[in-house]
């Protein structure tokens, strides 16, 4: 296996909407920021991966014209998931590993302003038995919430406790839709208020990968992937146990995460209850550094959420601040698809 790094990572600051730009515009000052926190120029680049949804876009194929923000001519070598971009990087880590590539490019983006994003999300469903239902993305974490509650794995003081410190974490974090105090509402869908909600909002992230030597040479402390793994589970909501994330602890074990303590963890958990599913899976306890970032309840683009968790947790390690940290992605309903990475600092590894 080669030693793989993320050595950089950039994100746009998320709002609400982005009326006046489109997603070139958006995903333009992120892309020149990776590429020149490492020096490189987009001809140094052996492969370019990107994460986005035709559904927000509302267009076929729509991830052709973000390409104008890559510069497609010289041709490049470019693919693209119809997912989160946390599986892009897992693409583009893959490629690196085949010894096709030793630089890597990932990006993703999401607009969800123009359109219902709950609506939406309809589409992911079994188109069967529980599309034609229409049930919601909130309504169905609803779902989930209640089930932890009458299983006794916590309550509304619990999960209001939980966005209070998403929300207070944010604060520090200046690329994020939402900080400061939780206001007091109603319920969304009951037992969920809006503060166990994420926003909904537009924004795009980036990271460059890159193998051994020339990591080095780009990232004073290079974030090294020493595990990455994703599994997923049963399409049929009625088939699962939704107290429990089996995919996200397969793909924890697969990682490596168990092997020894982490210090920091990044979960993709749009809702307060699916971080109570994930620190259960994940057997985390009081004692990892949880979001520092605000996560998913601070800001939560679309197809960018989950890559934006790994390069946080890049960042930290970059900065001196961890040496060992968890990310998480998923995607689908109440946690339905999870991609879990290890990332460590050099002295870890040494």
């Amino acid at each position: 296996m080669r030693d793989v790094a993320i050595v950089a990572f950039a994100q746009t600051d998320h709002l609400r909407r982005t009326d006046e730009l489109s997603e070139v515009e958006m995903l333009m000052p992120v892309l020149h920021q990776v590429l020149d926190a490492t020096g490189l120029r987009t001809s140094d680049i052996g492969f370019t991966c990107s994460g986005s949804s035709d559904y927000l876009a509302g267009r076929a194929f729509s991830f052709t014209m973000a390409l104008d923000g890559v510069g497609a001519h010289p041709p490049i070598s470019e693919s693209h998931v119809e997912m989160d971009g946390a599986w892009a990087l897992y693409e583009a880590w893959v490629k690196i590993q085949t010894g096709e590539a030793d630089t890597a490019l990932v990006y993703a983006y999401g607009k969800s302003s123009p359109g219902q994003v709950r609506d939406v999300l309809t589409r992911q469903l079994d188109p069967y038995y529980t599309a034609p239902l229409w049930p919601d993305s909130v309504a169905l974490a609803a779902l989930q919430a209640q089930a932890l509650i009458d299983a006794g794995d916590t309550d509304e003081t619990a999960l209001a406790a939980i966005a209070a410190r998403s929300r207070a974490d944010a604060s520090d974090n200046p690329h994020a839709q939402l900080s400061g105090s939780v206001p007091a509402g109603g319920y969304l869908v009951q037992p969920l208020r809006t503060g166990d909600c994420p926003p909904i909002g537009d924004g795009a992230a980036a990271v460059i990968l890159a193998a051994g030597d020339t990591a080095r040479s780009l990232c004073a402390r290079p974030a090294w992937i020493r595990g990455i793994d994703h599994r997923i589970e049963a399409h049929n909501l009625g088939v699962r146990e939704l107290t429990e994330s089996p995919s996200t602890r397969l793909a924890a074990e697969r990682a490596g995460v168990f092997d020894r303590p982490v210090d920091t963890a990044e979960l993709h958990a749009p809702f307060t209850s699916q971080e109570v599913v994930l620190r259960k899976a994940l057997g985390l306890g009081d004692e990892v550094r949880v979001n520092p970032s605000g996560g998913a309840l601070a800001a939560n683009p679309l197809m960018a959420a989950g890559l934006i968790r790994l390069g946080e947790a890049a960042a930290r390690i970059h900065r001196g601040e961890s040496d060992r940290a968890l990310a998480h992605a998923t995607s689908g309903p109440c946690l339905q698809q999870n991609l879990v990475a290890v990332l460590e600092g050099e002295s870890a590894h040494a």
